[in-house]
């Protein structure tokens, strides 16, 4: 038992898995039976379906993300880092975001870290490169293409408004595919408003390794939505990769050399490699091996569940996994939830099975694809219509629900929002400029005549 008076449940990851897990044990259990503990470095939890719609301002940011606080009143939310946790002591290492590092005992352990983006070692891509695996990114990739914009109207220079109108993606899967297509969107609108600026001036490029894009929604469908790319005017270029990008100038596998203002990298994903400090067996490719159950294989006080895991998917057939997404996060939440009260109570677990639902696409307003069922098959307007229907009702919260509605709901009568607030990402700049003190080379160069002053610079 840990050291508090009462058993200590403690959730590490605060995202999907995390959130409804965590939700679920409160719901389930006693008054007082149980601590849940939830540890997540970020105080909110991400919807993470609807980030390209927040890159391309279809979406508020702020309604894309729950704030764990407000939904798990009952619950201890910790702002930190699970850094490694002893199994045989039960007791895990916190590390805040100030303070030092300290230790919190537990009996019972979820692990839903979840994953981070999958690079390579590609020359230049930590430099220049710009994920999509947080709300963060989702607004830094929405400011910095319209600044693009706008510096690409105001200069003279040929070469830099090139580079500022060229766009590359890397990552021909749902958040590749869905985050192009949102944003090339939001480009043909915002350059409605540009003198100098038209959407035949930029270059979208997306990259993908394999032979098609969107396999999740089978190749038929993933057919359709490239020829859809390609109509829109966007490169798409198959069975390739990006060998650098060093000072923006990328540098493909198969020849094709461009400089890019924006590099946007969703190759895919990866578990949390913090999960090597756990204690805990992993399988091939760094997932959390567990049981049907849910249950941490060989460990009946450890869960994991989402894109940290490896489930056994007893809807498909032996030998396969649960894909990584929301569609199968929600139910295991739920079930691993369920499953931990039981094993506190030392009732029997239960296995997770759920056939899969189908997979849903949106490629900008109006346009998406759809496959549901396996069976049916959906492409365009209606298919758009699924997309978001679908992930309006899976958002958490009714708050987050209504406030997503009222998002689409106000965008039918207004236009699009084509503001850049690129200043967002240094704040105190201008303040700082106003009130640092002069020093003597600043005070000289503020005095000397322009032509000094052009010599000086």
């Amino acid at each position: 038992m840990s050291t508090t008076e009462r058993p200590r449940i403690l959730v590490v990851g605060g995202g999907y898995v995390g959130l409804y897990a965590a939700r679920r044990i409160l719901k389930k259990m006693r008054f007082g039976e149980a601590t849940v503990t939830v540890v997540d470095p970020r105080s909110y939890m991400t919807y993470q379906p609807f980030l390209p719609e927040t890159a391309a301002g279809s979406i508020s940011p702020r309604h894309v993300v729950v704030p764990l606080r407000r939904v798990l009143p009952k619950a201890e939310v910790l702002t930190g880092r699970v850094t490694s946790v002893d199994q045989d002591r039960k007791v895990a290492v916190i590390e805040p975001l100030v303070g030092e590092a300290y230790e919190l005992p537990f009996d019972y352990l979820v692990v839903a870290l979840g994953a981070v983006s999958r690079t390579f070692p590609i020359p230049g891509l930590a430099e220049n490169g710009i994920g999509m695996k947080g709300v963060e990114e989702a607004v830094d990739l929405r400011n910095h293409i319209l600044e693009q914009l706008d510096l690409a109207d105001s200069t003279t220079d040929e070469e830099i408004r090139r580079k500022a109108l060229t766009f590359v993606f890397v990552g021909g899967g749902f958040a590749g595919a869905e985050t192009i297509g949102e944003v090339e969107d939001m480009a043909r609108d915002a350059c409605k408003y540009y003198t100098n600026v038209k959407r035949e001036d930029m270059r979208f490029v997306l990259v993908e390794a394999a032979n098609r894009i969107l396999p999740e929604v089978g190749p038929e469908l993933g057919k359709w939505g490239l020829e859809h790319l390609r109509e829109r005017g966007i490169e798409v270029y198959l069975e390739t990769s990006m060998k650098s990008c060093v000072d923006k100038h990328v540098v493909l596998a198969n020849g094709l050399e461009v400089d890019a203002s924006t590099i946007v990298w969703t190759a895919g994903v990866k578990p949390n490699p913090a999960l090597a400090n756990f204690g805990l067996p992993l399988g091939p490719r760094g997932h959390v091996d567990t049981a049907p159950t849910l249950q941490v294989q060989g460990m009946d006080y450890v869960w994991a569940a989402g894109d940290n895991a490896q489930v056994p998917d007893l809807a498909s057939g032996e030998g396969a996994w649960c894909p990584p997404n929301a569609q199968h996060a929600l139910r295991q939440a739920k079930v691993l939830g369920d499953n931990v009260v039981s094993g506190m109570r030392g009732f029997p677990q239960h296995e997770y099975k759920h056939k899969n639902m189908g997979a849903v696409a949106g490629l900008g307003l109006h346009k998406g694809v759809a496959l549901l069922f396996g069976k049916v098959k959906l492409k365009g307007r209606l298919a758009w219509y699924c997309h978001r229907g679908y992930h309006g009702m899976a958002v958490p919260t009714f708050n987050r629900k209504f406030r997503v509605l009222a998002d689409w709901t106000l965008a039918v009568f207004l236009k699009r929002d084509v503001v850049a607030l690129g200043a967002l990402e240094n704040p105190r700049e201008e303040f700082y400029e106003a009130a640092a003190p002069v020093t003597a080379a600043a005070a000289a160069k503020a005095k000397a005549p322009e032509g000094e002053k052009a010599k000086a610079s």
